[in-house]
C-alpha cells in the first residue's frame, strides 16, 4: 500500500484518509422555494446582458411562471432601474424580503440596499462574492419557477462564485456581433464547460437595425458569427435582438415590462424543457 501524502490523487482507493470532493453549493434560505436557476453571462461588458436578463424574466412571467432576478452585478447594478423600482428591500427577523415589480417579478440588487442609487460599491472581490452568496442564502424567495442571475462580465470572482455556490441549471451567453466579442464569447462558453454548466442559448444583442420606412435590416456592427459559435458548442438555440429605440426608451423609463417583441421566444421555449 502506498503511503498517504494527503493528496488523494497519489493514494490508493483503500486509503483510510481518502475523501470525496466536497460540494461548495450553498443552501438557499429555508423559506425559499426556487425551481430553476439560469445564469445570464457575457465575456465583456456593454453587450446587453442585463437587458437580456430582464426580457427573459418578463417573457417567462407573461407565460404564467413566477420569475425572479438575482442581480449579481454588484458594482454595476442596473436591474432596479429597468423596472422602475424606487423602494428599498426590507429586512425582517427571518431574512431579507426582495422587492417586486409591477407584474410580480421578485428582484434583489445591491441598489435596493444602498441609501442612494448613485452610491458606488467600493469592495474587493471576496466581499462582492460574499454579497452575492447572501442574496441566495439570506433572501426569502417565494415560490420561484425561474430565477435569472444577472452576472457581471468576464470570468472572475463572481461568475465562479455563482457557478460553485448556486445550483445553476444552465446559462444564456450574451454577445454582440463584433469579431472581438465573438472571441470573448468563447471564453465564457469554455468557462461554463469547465464548471459542467450547460450552455442553453446564445443571445446576440444589437444584431441589426430595421429601417422603420423600408423594413430593411442593416447590420450596423458587422456580420454575425453567433451561429458559427453556437454550432461549435452544439447549442441549437440562438436569439437576435435588434437595435430598437422603443425598447431602449422603455428600459430608461423603468417600463421594461411593457416591451413588445418576440426575440427571445425561442430561448423561453428552451427553458420550458428544464421543467
Amino acid at each position: 500500500m502506498s503511503e498517504c501524502t494527503h493528496n488523494c490523487s497519489t493514494c490508493g482507493q483503500n486509503c483510510s484518509s481518502r475523501t470525496e470532493p466536497q460540494s461548495l453549493l450553498e443552501k438557499p434560505h429555508e423559506l425559499s422555494n426556487i425551481k430553476k436557476v439560469i445564469g445570464v453571462v457575457s465575456g465583456k461588458g456593454g453587450v446587453g446582458k442585463s437587458l437580456v436578463t430582464t426580457l427573459l424574466a418578463v417573457t417567462m412571467q407573461r407565460r404564467g411562471f413566477k420569475t425572479a432576478i438575482l442581480d449579481a452585478d454588484i458594482t454595476g447594478p442596473s436591474i432596479p432601474k429597468a423596472f422602475g423600482i424606487k423602494e428599498k428591500a426590507q429586512g425582517t427577523e427571518n431574512g431579507i424580503i426582495p422587492c417586486k415589480t409591477k407584474t410580480g417579478i421578485e428582484i434583489m440588487s445591491v441598489n435596493l440596499l444602498l441609501e442612494n442609487d448613485t452610491d458606488p460599491v467600493v469592495w474587493r472581490g471576496p466581499v462582492i462574492a460574499g454579497a452575492v452568496k447572501q442574496f441566495w442564502t439570506d433572501v426569502i424567495w417565494d415560490d420561484v419557477d425561474f430565477m435569472f442571475v444577472d452576472m457581471p462580465p468576464g470570468t472572475g470572482d463572481v461568475p465562479l462564485t455563482v457557478f460553485q455556490s448556486l445550483p445553476v441549471d444552465g446559462i444564456v451567453i450574451v454577445a454582440s456581433p463584433q469579431e472581438l466579442v465573438g472571441m470573448i464569447v468563447e471564453k465564457a462558453a469554455k468557462m461554463a464547460g469547465l464548471m459542467n454548466i450547460p450552455v442553453l442559448a446564445f443571445a446576440e444583442n444589437m444584431a441589426y437595425f430595421e429601417c422603420p420606412d423600408c423594413g430593411k435590416k442593416h447590420k450596423v456592427f458587422g456580420e454575425s458569427h453567433i451561429e458559427e459559435i453556437a454550432k461549435e458548442y452544439s447549442v441549437d438555440t440562438v436569439a437576435q435582438i435588434p437595435i430598437n429605440n422603443k425598447l431602449a426608451a422603455a428600459v430608461d423609463a423603468g417600463a421594461v415590462e411593457l416591451f413588445d417583441g418576440d426575440w427571445l421566444d425561442g430561448v423561453a421555449d428552451k427553458l420550458l424543457g428544464l421543467l
